[in-house]
């Protein structure tokens, strides 16, 4: 018999510093399912640069503006939703591989979520506006 999913939310503004707050309540969660820790400092990772992402591009670094991290949470799996307010417009349709011989991380964190998680993109905003990316890990017992 499958549980009720469980959704937890958290509003960040978009100032540089806050994403740790949305990290660290991502890998209490994914903890208290009982994701193996290597999981959990990669969740916390790709939660961290989603949250970056929404804040610079989405919102502009507008710090008048908020980012909602939404988690649901289900008996085998873990879906969180970064949404920001989409001052920055739409996001690129395509993202492509980054030049891993540059020596610079700027422009990677889209590839770098996608490494660290089961399933990662954006996704049809829910309230119609703004960005909403979204990143799914699979719990393995």
């Amino acid at each position: 018999m499958s549980k009720k999913s469980h959704f937890v939310e958290i509003r960040i503004p978009s100032e540089l510093g806050y994403e740790k707050m949305a990290m660290k309540l991502a890998g209490a969660v994914a903890q208290k399912m009982g994701f193996a820790s290597d999981r959990i400092e990669d969740l916390k990772t790709a939660v961290a640069e989603a949250c970056l992402n929404a804040m610079e591009h989405g919102n502009q670094l507008d710090a008048s503006t908020q980012v909602l991290v939404l988690l649901n949470i289900d008996d085998d799996r873990l879906a969180i939703d970064v949404k920001d307010e989409g001052r920055g417009g739409a996001p690129p349709e395509r993202f492509p591989e980054p030049d891993l011989h540059r020596k610079t991380l700027r422009h990677m964190g889209i590839y770098i979520i996608r490494n660290l998680v089961d399933e990662a993109g954006f996704v049809e905003p829910d309230l119609g506006k703004g960005n909403q990316f979204r990143m799914v890990i699979h719990l393995q017992r």
